[in-house]
């Protein structure tokens, strides 16, 4: 003890303490790597605090020395690059959410510095200020949480700081998360019929159609080749999906890939009505010639421009909007004139109608495992929680049924 080193005030200093000239104590240590570090400290007390975090992170395997020079930023194109099993389209999807959100700002942040509150703060600002939707703020939290994550296994955080931020959101009352909506049968009459009776539209009729019949996601309809339906046994083998992938100029390509699970690749029954309208697309190219592009391979598919060209997302979605707007016009004269309400259709997408079909299909099937499997699900509560929303409907058309009936 009589060799002990001491500091200004007598206190005994520990191996690697020292007291500086100008009374700021210091910490010096060896990582695991055998680089020589040094923390400072206003006060002994305080330096102790940090010494007792380092030894029990190097105890731990943390590299406590790390995160304090690795952003955010650093660690996501790490742990992109190796997400090697990623499809391109996915690739491209992830990344343009990322670079777009988090890069310019959040991302720039060495990643020892944020905590548990920087995120939830962050994830605030984006639903508040920058108006963000629920949808899009799940995305860009599939971003950084795994990022985080892979730091945490690394030995380079303890914990991930964005751990339960998204479910403290989720129960606040800004998380307002649009419900998917299917139409309601007036709705899906009053468009169908407007569409078929439309010569501007009627070119539009089997697409829709069989989107409306199958409930097949647009990419799985669109990839749909001839050699894919089986008229004999009126099937449709769902292998592959049509992909544009979209770049940093903003162009996309075309692209044919596998679907995204295993759940994906299934075999759909054909009603009459798709059935049908196969065959009036079928006349249809008969007359332009079949004219296919070739995609990876891929031809002779079912969907096709007057020029060969393979349909496009956003032009049926075009389609649809078309449709939709021209016929609530019509509707609003005709309620006006007639002096009663409109029956108008809210606007949607071509995935609307895949969840209009699984909503009809919900209705009239109480099998869930029959509807997952023509879905495609992978995940059966997705098919859960469509059968609770369109039982809910159900409920009153049950309950108007038994009028009379129940209490006798």
């Amino acid at each position: 003890m009589a060799n002990s080193r001491k500091d200004k005030r007598g206190y005994v200093l520990r191996t690697g303490e020292c007291q500086r000239t100008d009374g700021r104590y210091s910490y010096s240590y060896t990582d695991k790597y055998g680089e020589r570090h040094v923390v400072y400290a206003k006060d002994l007390a305080e330096l102790r605090k940090k010494e007792r975090k380092i030894i029990r992170d190097m105890e731990d395997g943390i590299d406590t020395h790390a995160p304090e020079k690795i952003t955010l930023n650093q660690l996501y194109d790490k742990y992109i690059s190796l997400k090697v099993d990623l499809k391109p389209t996915t690739r491209a999807n992830y990344k343009y959410m990322y670079d777009h959100f988090v890069r310019p700002k959040f991302g720039r942040r060495k990643i020892a510095d944020i905590k548990y509150t920087d995120v939830k703060k962050f994830y605030y600002d984006l639903i508040m200020n920058k108006e963000m939707k629920a949808y899009t703020l799940d995305n860009v939290h599939t971003q950084i949480h795994p990022t985080l994550q892979m730091a945490v296994r690394d030995g380079l955080l303890r914990t991930n700081p964005s751990d339960g931020v998204m479910a403290e959101i989720k129960k606040s009352h800004v998380w307002d998360k649009e419900p998917r909506r299917a139409l309601t049968i007036p709705q899906q009459r009053a468009f169908t019929g407007y569409m078929q009776n439309s010569r501007e539209y009627h070119g539009w009729v089997p697409v829709i159609m069989i989107l409306l019949g199958t409930g097949m996601r647009i990419g799985e309809c669109l990839g749909l080749r001839w050699e894919d339906l089986n008229f004999e046994s009126r099937t449709i083998s769902v292998n592959h999906n049509l992909s544009e992938r979209p770049y940093d100029d903003g162009t996309c390509t075309k692209h044919i890939q596998t679907p995204k699970t295993k759940a994906g690749t299934r075999t759909i029954p054909m009603i009459d009505e798709v059935f049908d309208a196969f065959l009036q697309e079928y006349e249809m190219q008969k007359c332009m010639g079949y004219r296919s592009e070739t995609i990876d391979g891929y031809t002779n598919f079912v969907f096709l421009t007057t020029g060969g060209s393979v349909l496009s997302a956003s032009s049926v979605n075009r389609a649809i909007h078309g449709i939709t707007d021209s016929y609530n016009a019509e509707e609003i004269q005709k309620a006006k004139e007639e002096k009663r309400e409109p029956v108008l259709i809210p606007n949607f997408s071509a995935h609307s109608l895949r969840h209009t079909f699984c909503t009809r299909l919900c209705e009239n099937e109480s099998n869930l495992k029959v509807i997952q499997s023509v879905m495609g699900h992978s995940d059966i509560t997705t098919t859960m929680d469509i059968y609770a929303e369109a039982t809910d409907e159900k409920k009153q058309e049950i309950m108007a049924n038994l009028q009379g009936k129940i209490i006798v």
